[in-house]
């Protein structure tokens, strides 16, 4: 879709914001360039839709050179959306929405139904259609932002540290909102961030750059986190990359125990059979096979287990949807360290040890070292939430 051959931006006092890159920005897919300020992420950004012309280069649209294109038409074909949404604080939500549909003629009323349409896409409550940007919450109104930048059904999506200015329980909604969407609608999205923990999330290529606007290293995030290009590059991914690794290896694959799982109503025999140095705790769970907290088996009495004493279970994780990672964080989480297994609606399926997924987590390592492609169909882009 988007191809970028060394291009160059030099200002008129000899700084140069971006150094001979080339990139190629795949198709249907979430590209990110990362890297630290002033090392011309966003100037490659703005390059794109012309808000910044480049001085030396050429970027190739669907093979049309983006010059020969007027810059009107260009900016139209392209959804953009910056921090903090730059929302018109004079119109409403609704309106909004709907501004470039209005700036390329369509209705009124179409506008507003395709406003309304996107409200429900991205996750906003149809009530605050009315209400004013300053009426709503920061990640509410960046919500707004991408449905905004979605609303004439560009095919690019350009997206400078969209989520950067909200908190981190808001900017993983966000991520994950963003993720939905682009499975839905498969855009072509161009995404900067400085946050590497964001790159490798949303990323489907992720485009390392140095200082001076110079490419460091190209490539899916599995890859980039097993086979940095140089010092720069592992530097910048930081001292755990292995640790962010594992959120590209299922958590399937572990051996889950049934043994140590006990209804609350269990009979005294239940228990006892338990009661080994093997298994040292027992999950707790209510009649619908939910957990409620760990207990060592002694302390437990049938007919009378007190909820109230159990230890607490931590945050489970899905085998068929979480990875490595999340499974490790329960364990670590877990007061017990021991993790627990749940299916989609919340009952457990198993729990599972430190040193079991100890086991995994070398050889997924060891399984994937040698290609970077750590899934079963030797895909190095695979996502794996957690």
């Amino acid at each position: 879709m988007i191809r970028i051959d060394s291009v160059t931006k030099r200002y008129p006092d000899g700084t140069v914001a971006v150094d001979r890159l080339s990139l190629e920005i795949p198709d249907r897919s979430i590209t990110v360039l990362v890297g630290p300020s002033g090392c011309g992420k966003t100037t490659t950004l703005r390059m794109i839709n012309r808000m910044v012309e480049p001085s030396e280069g050429t970027i190739l649209l669907d093979d049309v050179d983006i010059q020969q294109q007027p810059v009107n038409t260009l900016r139209r074909s392209m959804g953009y959306v910056i921090q903090n949404a730059g929302l018109f604080q004079h119109r409403t939500i609704l309106d909004n929405i709907a501004t470039v549909p209005r700036m390329l003629g369509w209705g009124k009323e179409k506008s507003r139904d395709r406003a309304r349409e996107l409200m429900e896409r991205v996750g906003l409550d149809g009530a605050l259609a009315k209400r004013y940007p300053y009426q709503l919450s920061g990640g509410q109104q960046q919500r707004v932002g991408v449905a905004r930048a979605l609303a004439a059904d560009p095919p690019v999506l350009l997206m400078d540290e969209p989520f950067s200015a909200v908190d981190p329980v808001v900017r993983k909604g966000l991520q994950d909102e963003l993720l939905r969407i682009q499975e839905e609608l498969g855009k072509t999205i161009v995404f900067v961030t400085h946050d590497i923990d964001e790159a490798v999330k949303l990323g489907t290529m992720v485009a390392v750059m140095r200082t001076g606007g110079r490419l460091a290293q190209f490539a899916p995030p599995a890859e980039l986190l097993s086979h940095p290009a140089d010092a720069f590059v592992e530097d910048f991914l930081g001292a755990d990359r292995g640790i962010r690794r594992l959120s590209f290896f299922p958590a399937a694959g572990l051996e889950l125990l049934t043994e140590p799982v006990v209804a609350v109503d269990a009979t005294a025999e239940r228990i006892a059979a338990h009661d080994s140095t093997d298994v040292p705790y027992l999950l707790v769970t209510d009649p619908d096979g939910k957990p409620l907290g760990w207990s060592e088996p002694r302390d437990l009495t049938a007919g009378d287990i007190k909820t109230e004493e159990l230890l607490p279970y931590g945050r489970p994780f899905v085998p068929g949807t979480d990875s490595l990672r999340a499974a490790l964080d329960c364990a670590v989480l877990s007061p017990t360290g021991w993790a627990v297994a749940v299916d989609t609606d919340g009952r457990v399926t198993g729990v599972v040890s430190q040193q079991t997924i100890a086991e995994a987590i070398r050889g997924a390592h060891a399984e994937g070292s040698d290609t970077g492609a750590p899934d079963e169909g030797g895909r190095t882009d695979m996502k794996v939430a957690g």
